[in-house]
């Protein structure tokens, strides 16, 4: 079995940002499904890989996982990493994985060495999006647990991300959460996002004031390339620290597993290299006894079932994100789509990643061209804090 081509569909799913779906078909008729992370203005820049790719492999074949891979780091980019490099990688792996699989008659998870668990548990996400007041942030987080989830996400802090923030970010970050805290209840985790923003001077001050809302666990306070001030906010807060889901391939992760910087790891599917990728960044992180919570800001169809069956095989792994705002989309374009059930999706048996995609219902949603996003001028900065 070889393959013959590898096409991408850029959608928009009607909300935020696009998605970037791969399709890989071989010369036995047998197709795969994948998905690359998206970003904005930086989604030609993806397909262009996926383009680029496709025409080195097309002959390839699919079983052929790890030196493709391999190759396009080695040889296609000269050992030049980039997010969109490694996006596009990703969602051509995934789909190599999906092909196998079928060939096979087994889900991806068997081939991996097989499941440690039955069912994956995940945490909402995408429910908190452009919320005002800390009321409504408890109302919007009492609708998500009365879906039956037990763990949710958000980003407390108000625009734009700098390092050094003024105080009243901190104090309207700190309301946002004790609302969500008195709406849900004292059982349901919470998980707090700050998305690489944090100067440790505002992340320790304002970790510490959280710490008392008894969270689940911080996110990237520091950006991953200061591995020693994340390891010093996590000594300082004393809450369990994640960060991962800006890194890129195992080599990207070794510095903060020996620093210290993370008790958790997030890595995507998505972009991180693809599905064996994620799992062997979870092998080093078990050596070091830090935990895996692959990160998922992608659709609720691929990336979402290559996140299972990658977290499938993991020891280590706790939980995964779940992206609300995109359920209802994938319902228009998969007949099939993995759904949680109390927090949790079991684990699918069908061959493959064990998700379909409706092509013709893809070309329905073309990717939207953001031509009105504008970007801060200095005129807009703050003179100090």
């Amino acid at each position: 079995m070889k393959i013959t081509a590898v096409r991408h569909y850029t959608v928009h799913p009607g909300w935020r940002k696009n998605l970037i779906y791969v399709k890989v078909e071989t010369d036995e008729g047998l197709h795969g499904w994948g998905e690359a992370y998206s970003q904005y203005d930086r989604d030609p820049a993806v397909t262009a890989h996926v383009d680029a790719l496709g025409r080195y492999i097309a002959g390839r074949s699919p079983f052929d996982i790890r030196h493709f891979t391999q190759i396009a780091f080695d040889d296609y980019a000269q050992r030049r990493g980039s997010v969109e490099l490694f996006c596009a990688v990703s969602g051509i792996e995934q789909a190599l994985w999906d092909i196998v699989g079928k060939c096979c008659r087994q889900p991806v998870y068997n081939l991996l060495g097989g499941r440690c668990r039955d069912r994956i548990r995940v945490y909402a996400n995408g429910w908190s999006y452009q919320l005002k007041e800390p009321s409504d942030y408890a109302r919007a987080a009492e609708q998500v647990v009365a879906q039956g989830f037990t763990a949710l996400k958000l980003d407390p802090l108000p625009a734009p991300w700098r390092h050094w923030i003024p105080r009243e970010h901190e104090d309207r970050a700190v309301a946002v959460v004790k609302a969500v805290r008195d709406a849900v209840g004292p059982d349901v985790d919470i998980l707090i996002d700050q998305h690489r923003r944090l100067a440790p001077m505002h992340a320790i001050r304002l970790d510490r004031r959280l710490a008392e809302l008894g969270l689940y666990w911080m996110e990237e306070s520091c950006a991953a390339e200061y591995p020693d001030e994340l390891a010093r906010v996590r000594r300082a807060t004393g809450i369990p620290m994640v960060i991962g889901e800006a890194t890129y391939t195992k080599a990207g992760f070794r510095p903060l597993l020996e620093r210290g910087a993370a008790d958790i790891l997030n890595p995507d599917v998505a972009c991180v290299g693809g599905i064996l990728e994620l799992k062997e960044i979870a092998a080093m992180a078990e050596t070091y006894l830090v935990a895996m919570s692959p990160h998922n800001y992608n659709s609720t169809l691929v990336a979402l079932a290559a996140t299972v069956h990658a977290s499938a095989t993991m020891p280590n792994f706790i939980i995964t994100e779940y992206f609300l705002p995109f359920v209802a989309f994938c319902d228009r374009i998969s007949p099939n789509q993995l759904k949680p059930k109390a927090g949790y999706i079991e684990l699918p048996t069908a061959p493959g990643l064990g998700v379909d995609v409706d092509e013709e219902a893809l070309k329905r949603h073309p990717g939207k061209t953001y031509t009105n996003r504008r970007l801060r001028g200095p005129e807009e900065e703050p003179g100090g804090i």
